[in-house]
This record gives C-alpha cells, sequence and structure tokens, in this order.
C-alpha cells in the first residue's frame, strides 16, 4: 500500500502500510485550527445516536467497567440474531468488522495460502492476506459503465486453488453493491468447481461478504448461508448505526465456521460501554432509520451540489460518494486544495486504480456545506 497525501502516519510494523493522518497531523501539516478539520475520508457518521449519549453519561451499563464483559457477549449476540435474521450460535462477536476480519485470515488463510480480491475494494483485505504470508490474487473489477461490478467469471476462474475469497458489497470505495444474481451465480460456480474436481470433490474455498454497508443497500444476501455453507458474511455498528467509535462489528457463519473462527477470539476485546450500548442501537429500529434518511438526504443534497459544480460524481447507495477528476494529478491537487480548508478526502496511492479519484464521506449538513463552498472555489479546467 502506498502512501497518500493524507495517511502520513504509519505503524512502526507492519513495514509499508500506512493508516490515515489524525486530526492532529492534519492540522499541524495545514495550518487549520483542530475543530475545523472535518473527516470526510473516515466513511463514519458525523454525531452518535441519542441514546448512545444518554447512556454513556448515565454510565448505565448493565455491569461495571470495573469488570470484563461476558466472553460470550450473550445479550449482544442475541440481538444481532434478532436484527440479521439468524441464530445465535451463528453469531461472533468482534471489536469492529476489522477484528472479524482479522480472526478469518487467522483460521483460513495459512502462510503460503492464497486469497482472491475483487479490486478496487477495502484495503485491509489485502493487508489481512499479506500479513498471513499468502498470495493476493487480485481481479480487476469491471469499469464505471458497469458499475465497477466484479468480474464473476473471472473472480471464480482465480478461486480454483485459493482460501478466501474477499468480496464486499456494496463496495467500498465504488459505492455500489454487485448486480442482481452476481453472488449468487459465483457462489455456485464455486460449488460446481468444488464437486467437480480431478481427484474428486474438494473443500470449496470460504467466501467473505462484506456487508459493512448493507443497510444502506436496503438488502442482505445473509440467506445465502444456507446454500454455501462456507459463507461468511460481515455486519458492523460502524455504518448505518454511527456508532464507529465503540468497535463492535458481527461475523455470520454457519455453526461449523463460527466454531473454527472462536479459538482465535480475544475473551474480551469489545468494552463493555460498547456491548450494551450496541445491543440497545440493534434492538431499537428508530435509531437506525433516522441516519439512513439523514445520510440519503444529505447524500442527494451533496452529489447534485458537486455536480453542478462540474465534478463528476459516480452513482452510490452508500454514506459515500467516488468522485473522478479524470486524472491522477489532478485529484491529487484537489485533495491539497480541500486539505487547505481542514476538509479530508480519501485519496488512493499512486499506481491505484482509482488514483484519478477522491471518496467522499457524507457529512452533517453544515459540514457538506463547508465541502460545496471549497469546492466552488476551485476551477477544474485551471487544476493540473
Amino acid at each position: 500500500m502506498s502512501p497518500t497525501p493524507v495517511s502520513f502516519s504509519s505503524p512502526v510494523a507492519p513495514a509499508g502500510y500506512t493508516w490515515e493522518a489524525t486530526d492532529e497531523e492534519v492540522s499541524a501539516r495545514y495550518g487549520v485550527p483542530l475543530d475545523q478539520v472535518a473527516r470526510f475520508d473516515l466513511n463514519t457518521s458525523p454525531a452518535p445516536p441519542d441514546l448512545a449519549v444518554r447512556l454513556l453519561a448515565a454510565n448505565a451499563f448493565d455491569r461495571p467497567i470495573s469488570e470484563y464483559p461476558p466472553s460470550d457477549y450473550r445479550r449482544l449476540s442475541e440481538a444481532a440474531a434478532a436484527r440479521y435474521g439468524v441464530a445465535r450460535d451463528q453469531v461472533l462477536v468482534g471489536a469492529g468488522a476489522d477484528e472479524i476480519l482479522d480472526l478469518i485470515a487467522k483460521a483460513f488463510l495459512p502462510s503460503g495460502g492464497a486469497a482472491v480480491i475483487p479490486t478496487p475494494s477495502y484495503a485491509m483485505y489485502r493487508v489481512d492476506t499479506e500479513q498471513r504470508g499468502a498470495e493476493v490474487r487480485a481481479v480487476p473489477r469491471l469499469g464505471p459503465a458497469d458499475g465497477f461490478a466484479m468480474d464473476g467469471p473471472a473472480v471464480r476462474a482465480a478461486a480454483r486453488g485459493a482460501n478466501v475469497v474477499w468480496l464486499c458489497s456494496p463496495n467500498n470505495p465504488t459505492g455500489l453493491a454487485e448486480p442482481a444474481g452476481a453472488i449468487e451465480s459465483l457462489l455456485d460456480g464455486l460449488l460446481e468447481d468444488a464437486a467437480g474436481g480431478t481427484e474428486g470433490p474438494i473443500e470449496p474455498p470460504i467466501v467473505v461478504l462484506d456487508e459493512a454497508y448493507a443497510e444502506f443497500a436496503g438488502s442482505s444476501k445473509v440467506g445465502l448461508m444456507a446454500t454455501y455453507p462456507r459463507l461468511i458474511v460481515i455486519r458492523t455498528a460502524s455504518k448505518a448505526y454511527a456508532l464507529a467509535g465503540l468497535r463492535v462489528g458481527f461475523a455470520l457463519a454457519g455453526p461449523d465456521v463460527i466454531a473454527r473462527l472462536a479459538p482465535y477470539r480475544p475473551p474480551g476485546s469489545v468494552a463493555i460501554p460498547s456491548v450494551h450500548i450496541v445491543t440497545e442501537a440493534l434492538l431499537d429500529d428508530g435509531i437506525l432509520a433516522e441516519n439512513l434518511e439523514r445520510v440519503a438526504r444529505e447524500r442527494d443534497r451533496l452529489s447534485q451540489g458537486l455536480t453542478g459544480l462540474g465534478w463528476i460524481v459516480r452513482p452510490s447507495v452508500t454514506n459515500f460518494v467516488l468522485v473522478d477528476f479524470g486524472t491522477d494529478a489532478r485529484a491529487a491537487a484537489v485533495a491539497e486544495a480541500l486539505l487547505a480548508h481542514g476538509l479530508v478526502p480519501r485519496t488512493f496511492g499512486a499506481g491505484h486504480p482509482l488514483a484519478h479519484c477522491l471518496r467522499i464521506t457524507i457529512r452533517s449538513a453544515a459540514e457538506n456545506d463547508r465541502l460545496l463552498a471549497a469546492a466552488a472555489t476551485l476551477d477544474l479546467e485551471e487544476i493540473a
């Protein structure tokens, strides 16, 4: 992963990976007051639901924070099972979807193994694969005219002999779900290939379907677990529930797959306040509906405003949009101009297939207005 203009803070290890710049780093580099830094790069929501604020203020948790959470997260697992339409033994809780992805890599990706990634997609799939010493089989996605859909036949071909297939629908960073029937067709093909091996049936690959943005799309493929037993569906409280800071995610899979994952899960990585608040949020239909409505309204308004300024905004069903500037240089110049206003877009490193684009998170109305005002000062014709 190459460094990008707004990713200049990196961990000590593993070498070569870079994470997002902090607010403080952006403030120092661009001379912007800290309280004027707005994160259009992280796909989070600008404010948590009122329920979370009330529970935190009241210290109203079901056990004191001096204790560890229950190792089975029973109430949280039950709430997730009810919300996602699965049994409790089909749920594994993790510290955000990222921990779930890490657990999957540890359980199913041996050193020397291989994983398939329709590219571009979420960067952590490559990180987790490489950290396990496994081969990344990157399969280019189709172009914008096809909604950046995965190339199903090419993914199926690359999956032969692979351990894991990483899928994301709706896809980050392109913003659209896979076309109707595409995932079903891929899974059918993988089962057919596994059954038709020259030396008899083989075990099909684990397929990870990351549905972090499924609520925005209004649909889920969790029912496919019944026909593809090695499917793992990922869900999270970070996006549609606006609770990213609590770090709660879920793996949904058959009991046998959950049993393979469970030994790799730390016993208490999700904190007591996170467990309690996310449980209550999952049980409250109003929180989800309110945030989905706000995001859809602001996404339409921001998209229309940027389009009116000559920006090419790609269709999206998520809480972010992808903006195409035509060239890598123009995208980088626009990013620097926005950063000078304290507005942090998601950029893509040199050589990335979307280096000519920026990804913009849908923020509050006031923050979106700041972005529109900054964009109005830019003359794209004069930018490199």
